[in-house]
């Protein structure tokens, strides 16, 4: 991943998402912001204790550096659903300025330009999929219980079938996240299928990263398209929220859109 430059707040990069034309997109730290400890600073989720007035703060100050007319998120709760981000849904979605909230749903896809899609992570994958040829952009919201139910072949399945999207011409990158060396299930025989135990890498810790290329590969996209930033949240708590690392914590802003 590449630091952006001039940027308040940092925010990183993906090389291969950034040689795209007209796409915005950033996965920020927790620097930058103005929530004091333990959310310090740039959380992005209203609950756990934060101020309201803190949160607003930090969320408009991650749209300004997206440089997006506007930004919408959902209710994560690890499931499948995925919101056509469109104006009617917008419209119909709480206000919480500078950002439109939906009902509960872990993806989120549009092909509205100057709409920024909003994804919260503390260990949990953001992944941005992004059609360059139909302008297409999506941002998943993908832990161990969206692997188990399929929450990123599921929105390339809704990409194909609502846009007409190609596997084949998605680009993926997926943002720091629980790595293989952080990645422990003590209890995965019963929480994780068996068709997950393959990527165990050693007793009970499990490769995710590996997992969400396998899902993604399988759903059609080509390897060489999906970037994988290898950033584990939890091992790097100065820069990034990591609920396994910290418990009471704040959550990072990914955000991807088209800028126009």
């Amino acid at each position: 991943m590449e630091s952006a430059t001039n940027a308040h707040p940092p925010y990183r990069t993906f090389p291969s998402l950034s040689k795209i034309p007209g796409l915005a997109h950033g996965v920020f730290t927790r620097h930058g912001g103005v929530s004091r400890p333990p959310f310090d600073t740039l959380n992005v989720v209203f609950k756990d204790g934060d101020s309201r007035e803190a949160v607003t703060e930090n969320l408009r100050r991650v749209k300004a550096a997206m440089g997006l007319e506007r930004m919408v998120s959902a209710r994560q709760v690890h499931g499948d659903v995925v919101h056509i981000v469109d104006e009617a849904r917008i419209a119909r979605a709480e206000s919480h300025s500078p950002v439109s909230v939906l009902p509960p749903g872990d993806a989120l896809a549009t092909d509205l330009a100057g709409v920024g899609l909003l994804i919260k992570v503390a260990d949990c994958q953001p992944v941005f999929l992004v059609d360059p040829v139909k302008r297409i952009v999506a941002n998943v919201h993908c832990g161990w219980r969206g692997s188990v139910v399929g929450i990123l072949p599921k929105t390339v399945s809704v990409l194909k079938k609502r846009f007409g999207c190609r596997p084949e011409d998605l680009h993926a990158a997926i943002g720091p996240s629980l790595g293989p060396c952080c990645g422990e299930f003590v209890h995965y025989r019963r929480e994780l299928p068996r068709e997950l135990w393959d990527f165990q890498t050693k007793p009970d810790h499990f490769d995710f990263w590996a997992v969400s290329r396998k899902q993604l590969t399988d759903a059609g996209l080509k390897t060489h398209n999906i970037e994988i930033a290898g950033r584990c949240t939890v091992c790097e708590t100065r820069d990034f929220f990591s609920y396994r690392g910290e418990k009471v914590t704040g959550r990072l802003a990914t955000v991807v859109g088209w800028a126009g």
